[in-house]
């Protein structure tokens, strides 16, 4: 057991002297009671509390953290949750540059404003619930107007910041266990062949205002039907390299993706930090072979009629939401992200499982395929029931022959 014992302070004649001088200069009297301990480093420290109750408290609380090895010296929990935090973003270099800059937004935006002038150790739970509540509450009723998903991002932060403070500063994450607004049910969207082709076409045909041909036009066509029969993320697909592409057997290769910080592009690794193959299907490397054959292994298969690499906010705007407004395609809410959802509808019901539907998505596991897409496959409950019967129906008639 360590050694943690109680100390009353009147002993002393001092203590008992500066009593005096606070009663008659009508102040509170300072503490009686110290908790006196050796902390892990064998360093005598003391604690001073006012009444002998919450220092026997306090005495049980530090013995069984300097037991259990959980003892946090409570010095180092008062430094500034800002300093922290500058500490621990400059320590995230494991993650994409557009993810660090988003911690940067998030941490400067929602995150110090709130907590930066705190100290650690005067952050806890409760104070966290209400944030959340006041980070989803309207503007005009004080609150910072923000969706369910980017207040959870905002509260991520909080928390990876705080955990990264225990134990050494924190003996736990105060954020653990806060109550975080419902996600909305995302809602999917699944297109047709037919709506497919008819995206594909129309944005292969974009004229600008001046009749002439889009930026894009040229690539718009195998590009979206890239998308919607892979399910590649559209960065990936920005990013992809003719090296990558393999026409013979009809692969690709998704080895990074494109994203922009600050204006300037930059390629990372794909979403989870794993490259992939897809497979395409022979039509569509038909579509990609004027893009593929005779150039520069290095070069971009995606590229504006200027030879330079795509934005994704530039392509939206002024290439595929034109093309879903002339193609008539009248499903709200569609993007460029829901082809990705389209791929994966369709490849389920030609028939591919959940294992074939997760390796073309690149999701991390197979849970995450059916969390997402589970309701696509087909119900083989009444399938199964049916084999079953069949087979302990053919036992039941042998065992009945045999008697």
């Amino acid at each position: 057991m360590a050694r943690v014992w109680l100390y009353d302070r009147t002993r002393e004649k001092a203590y008992r002297d500066a009593v005096a001088r606070a009663k008659t200069a009508g102040r509170v009297p300072p503490g009686r009671w110290q908790v006196r301990y050796y902390d892990r480093r064998g360093k005598l420290r003391a604690e001073t509390l006012t009444t002998k109750s919450r220092a026997q408290d306090r005495r049980s609380d530090l013995e069984v953290s300097l037991q259990a090895g959980t003892y946090v010296d409570p010095a180092v929990a008062k430094v500034r949750f800002a300093e922290m935090a500058e500490k621990w973003l400059e320590s995230r270099h494991d993650v994409q540059p557009s993810t660090w800059w988003k911690y940067r937004e998030l941490l400067d935006t929602h995150v110090l404003p709130q907590w930066g002038d705190l100290a650690l150790a005067d952050i806890d739970g409760e104070d966290i619930g209400l944030w959340v509540g006041k980070l989803i509450k309207a503007r005009d009723e004080g609150g910072s107007g923000l969706g369910p998903a980017q207040a959870r991002l905002a509260f991520r932060v909080l928390s990876m910041v705080l955990g990264w403070c225990v134990p050494r500063r924190l003996r736990v994450n105060p954020a653990q266990g806060v109550k975080l607004p419902v996600l909305p049910e995302a809602e999917h969207i699944y297109l047709t062949y037919d709506q497919v082709e008819a995206l594909a076409d129309a944005a292969s045909e974009l004229r600008t205002k001046y009749n002439q041909a889009s930026a894009c036009s040229s690539i718009n066509r195998p590009l979206i039907l890239l998308l919607a029969y892979t399910g590649m993320r559209w960065g990936e697909a920005a990013a992809l390299r003719v090296r990558n592409v393999d026409l013979v057997n009809r692969r690709v290769r998704v080895a990074a993706t494109l994203y922009e910080v600050n204006g300037k592009h930059a390629e990372g690794m794909p979403k989870g930090g794993k490259r992939r193959t897809v497979p395409i299907p022979a039509s569509v490397a038909d579509e990609l072979r004027p893009l593929v054959e005779h150039r520069d292994p290095d070069s971009r298969v995606f590229t504006t009629t200027r030879g330079n690499a795509l934005r994704k906010n530039n392509w939206r705007t002024r290439e595929f939401l034109p093309a879903v407004a002339a193609a008539k395609i009248d499903v709200e809410g569609l993007t460029p992200h829901k082809l990705r959802h389209t791929a994966a509808s369709l490849a389920i019901a030609a028939g591919a499982d959940v294992k074939v539907v997760q390796q073309m998505l690149g999701h991390a596991d197979a849970s995450m395929t059916l969390n997402v897409y589970g309701h696509l496959f087909p119900d083989r409950l009444d399938e199964v029931a049916d084999i079953l019967d069949k087979r302990r129906a053919e036992v039941v008639a042998e065992r009945q022959s045999a008697a």
